[in-house]
């Protein structure tokens, strides 16, 4: 591994990309016709001048990604392993969820989480829980437990420890991997499609996707979304109800690029079958039939979530951008919910009334500067970041005595009550706050006519967590405050010069 020397703060790396800018720069001679460069509109997610990588010939996985403060990189320049997932893959898979787009994905596997319909992504065998997400590089913008496909653009997936690249996920998962999801852009061309649908069960479905762009160079971008899916799945008695509406603005200027989302999403599950407790059992017996239902007719699980995000890059001066983003999400749960456990073989199983509400802000943002600049015959690319992530959670709950049912012959109770409470359900108070902050600065160096690259960087990790007593909102105990720092070494070697063959076009 490459040795390194970082400087002591994200600001010192700033102050020497802007003085190595301006020693390069060039003053034109007096006369000299001064003309603005011609804006280029291409479809970008993420308010970047080089936009998204291009995709490969078919169109459904990109060339490269989002390697966290890396920025975009191409596949054959990064030393970790990552897949990006476009628009077009999502067409085409006509999935009803970010959980059934990445079946495709071997190394990941879908699960759910404990005891509500959270999607949970198993990648490389450990969990990251869906409110571990990033939405454009920012975490917990997104809705928690579902997220609708109609959003994005791209689905980017890296596999590996990813504590350097993105900072600590605020959830704690994501040990195994990240997943970032790119919100959607207007291109170059109109665009107005409308799509409808029946599935299974006469779940049908209805969705509009329209874009445009305004002005003399086409530099400001406007996209619309909404969806909605209703009525009962390929599960008896099982009723979905999803919609969300969201809209994306671009305005790509001279030395500058703006970008900004907002969106909203309701998500209703009306008797939806539940996860299935198997500790108690020593075997596990067959399973049911795959339509059959043996939630309780009175269950269900709502969520509403607002939520947004703005970014800005600024070209500060030749071959040096910095950048500022910011985003937010209200969400609002209620769930009634009635798990079984397993007692026996046969499918004989308990269960109680479990309810939830919660309440939930986050707020979080992002700051960075990156630099090209030539030392002693050395390229090197240099990036400051700092991240931050504030979550408060309100939280109340109440809980029935136990049940019995059968998995294969389900018994539907009425309503029971709920004499175990924790909390307000009509006004939950915090319980919980977390605060993350770190300070991240690298160095990619380039050697032999760009066949050797070599990346040194190191993270400062901040994590401030505080639990808080349901009903009262007193401080249930001493706060975690806790800081840890991750480096991070990286060699990459091109044996050969990669070159496309004779035909081969880019989409």
């Amino acid at each position: 591994m490459p040795t390194f020397r970082l400087a002591p703060t994200p600001v010192a790396l700033a102050v020497f990309l802007l003085a190595s800018a301006a020693a390069q720069a060039q003053t034109p001679a007096a006369g000299d016709a001064q003309t603005m460069p011609s804006v280029v509109i291409s479809a970008s997610a993420d308010a970047s001048a080089e936009g998204l990588s291009r995709a490969y010939a078919g169109g459904q996985v990109a060339r490269g990604g989002r390697i966290g403060i890396l920025g975009s990189v191409d596949m054959m320049d990064s030393p970790f392993g990552a897949t990006s997932y476009t628009q077009q893959f999502i067409s085409d898979q006509q999935a009803r969820s970010v959980g059934d787009l990445l079946q495709s994905d071997p190394a990941v596997r879908m699960s759910r989480g404990f005891g509500n319909f959270q999607e949970v992504y198993m990648i490389r065998g450990f969990a990251l829980d869906s409110d571990d997400v990033a939405y454009n590089g920012l975490y917990g913008v997104l809705p928690r437990q579902y997220v609708s496909p109609e959003l994005l653009e791209r689905i980017e997936v890296f596999r590996g420890a990813s504590a350097f690249l993105n900072g600590a996920a605020p959830g704690g998962s994501g040990v195994g991997g990240a997943i970032n999801l790119m919100p959607k852009r207007a291109g170059n061309t109109p665009l107005t499609e409308v799509t409808v649908g029946v599935e299974t069960g006469g779940h049908s479905y209805a969705a509009i996707d329209v874009a445009r762009r305004y002005g003399e160079q086409q530099e400001l971008g406007v996209r619309v979304n909404a969806a909605k899916r209703q009525g009962e799945t390929g599960i008896e008695h099982e009723d979905h109800d999803v919609g969300m509406f969201a809209v994306g603005l671009d305005y790509r200027g001279r030395g500058f690029r703006l970008s900004a989302d907002a969106g909203y999403q309701n998500f209703d599950l009306d008797a939806p079958r539940p996860s299935v407790a198997t500790s108690s059992v020593a075997a596990l017996p067959s399973a049911p039939d795959a339509s059959r239902n043996f939630a309780q007719p009175w269950s269900f699980s709502k969520e509403r979530d607002v939520f947004g995000t703005a970014r800005a890059e600024y070209d500060v001066a030749k071959d040096v951008v910095a950048w500022a983003a910011f985003g937010g999400r209200k969400t609002h749960e209620s769930n009634s919910l009635a798990n079984p456990a397993l007692s026996d073989v046969n499918g004989n199983a308990a269960f109680s009334r479990f309810d939830n509400a919660r309440k939930q802000g986050i707020r979080t943002g992002e700051l960075g500067v990156r630099g090209k600049v030539r030392l002693a015959g050395v390229k090197h690319t240099l990036v400051a970041s700092w991240s931050g992530h504030w979550n408060e959670a309100k939280n109340a709950y109440a809980i029935g005595d136990a049940l019995n049912t059968n998995i294969y012959a389900p018994v539907n109770t009425a309503i029971p009550g709920t004499p175990y409470l924790g909390g307000v359900m009509s006004d939950p108070r915090v319980t919980q706050k977390t605060i993350l902050n770190s300070y991240a600065l690298a160095d990619t160096m380039a050697f032999l006519d760009d066949t050797l690259l070599l990346t040194a960087g190191v993270r400062r990790q901040q994590i401030k967590d505080i639990g808080y007593a349901y009903g009262t909102a007193v401080q249930s105990g001493p706060a975690y405050d806790e800081s840890a720092t991750t480096p991070l070494a990286s060699i990459v070697f091109k044996a050969n010069k990669c070159q496309d063959p004779p035909g081969y076009k880019h989409v």
